[in-house]
């Protein structure tokens, strides 16, 4: 799940991680107070999830409450486009104003899980401000890790070699570091990244920006980080998917996939474009989806207005191939929907499910395999 990056400072802040003052506001006459309450520069900064928005023009320096208030009244309610958002761009409903710093060098800091050490791993880098992925690419040396085995936890002897490494004020850097593993750890991240991290000419050493996302698996542990979920930033269908269930995310083709299982997922996305089409989402149905789940599937692939045509990918072994054949024809009906729908079957009841797409008069075909099912449907989507 991901927050807002306001969110993610007053986490990060009980967990002694040091964050600039900052205060959300809604509307313009609001920033003003807040500048006018801060003195002297403050940042007004868009809020929304996706990172780039210094490229995409949603972060700007005020150096009057004036300024804060125009930039504020410009940013509200905007389209935000940022290399992250895609075209479209995300709708900016409020801003953070944060009081300004005496930044005297940005850093890299970040978490992540790294799946095939089997544990967290702490990147640091002196090149901060700009994607990591970037300096990875043009200069891999500048990057120093650290893997913290989950047994022991983060120990001060490598606290101590990313700080000295980076040539950062050791104490408050140290300080920082602990705090954002400790917030990493108990609060069950998946990312944890402040881009940039800043040391002040007071020798303080703050986060300036701050992203951190939480692995949904464990937000039943934490009902408060939950109910920090911003609705209006995620994409509707996958919204609903979410509350039936479904492993969702909406993509931009046109062929609409329900598949049990991501591996199958992911391979029959894969063949879609080998056969010249473009996928129009990632659904996961499961591996013991019901007859009601499979119907509320179906009706969010095709209220996606891009699709065009239907391709249901099932390996039944848990799942039985009867099970999804009902759930398809109770949703085609109840929907009234004459998108052309390509099924691939195997598995457990095969014959029995083939039989019930046969006889219900749907504008259905049944196709013999992934790649003749992946040509049908993308001939079918145009």
């Amino acid at each position: 799940m991901k927050i807002h990056e306001f969110q993610a400072k007053q986490l990060l802040a009980k967990f002694g991680v040091t964050v600039p003052e900052g205060k959300i506001v809604r509307n313009a006459a609001e920033a003003y107070e807040v500048a006018k309450n801060f003195g002297g520069v403050v940042a007004v900064k868009a809020q929304i999830h996706a990172g780039g928005r210094g490229k995409g023009g949603g972060i700007k320096i005020a150096k009057t409450p004036e300024e804060a208030e125009e930039y504020a009244r410009q940013l509200i309610g905007s389209r935000l486009v940022t290399p992250q958002t895609g075209p479209e761009g995300n709708t900016v409903r409020f801003v953070l104003v944060e009081k300004g710093l005496n930044i005297k060098k940005e850093f890299y800091l970040g978490i992540i899980i790294d799946r095939s050490a089997g544990m967290p791993v702490v990147m640091a880098s002196s090149e901060g401000g700009v994607e990591i992925e970037e300096v990875a690419r043009t200069n891999p040396d500048a990057i120093l890790k650290e893997h913290i085995d989950p047994a022991v936890g983060f120990q001060p002897y490598q606290v101590r070699k990313l700080a000295f490494g980076l040539g950062l004020n050791p104490r408050p850097a140290m300080k920082l570091m602990m705090g954002l593993y400790k917030a990493f750890e108990a609060l069950d991240g998946s990312l944890a990244e402040i881009n940039p991290l800043v040391e002040t000419t007071e020798g303080d050493v703050v986060a300036l920006d701050a992203k951190f996302n939480i692995d949904d698996n464990a937000l039943f542990r934490h009902p408060d980080i939950a109910a920090l979920r911003d609705f209006d930033e995620e994409e509707p269908l996958e919204i609903r998917a979410s509350r039936f269930g479904l492993n969702y995310i909406k993509l931009d083709g046109n062929v609409g996939c329900m598949v049990n299982g991501a591996g199958l997922a992911m391979a029959t996305m894969d063949i879609i474009k080998l056969a010249g089409g473009n996928p129009a989402n990632f659904l996961d149905v499961g591996g013991g989806a019901s007859v009601e789940q499979v119907k509320n599937a179906f009706k969010i692939l095709v209220d996606d207005s891009n699709v065009q045509a239907v391709l249901i990918n099932i390996f039944g072994g848990i799942m039985r191939c009867d099970t999804v054949a009902e759930g398809v024809v109770r949703a085609v009906k109840e929907v009234g929907v004459d998108l052309p729908v390509v099924v691939r079957l195997e598995g457990t009841n095969v014959e029995e499910g083939r039989r019930i797409l046969n006889k219900s008069g749907l504008n259905c075909v049944v196709a013999q395999g992934m790649r003749d099912a992946a040509e049908k449907v993308v001939a079918a989507a145009g």
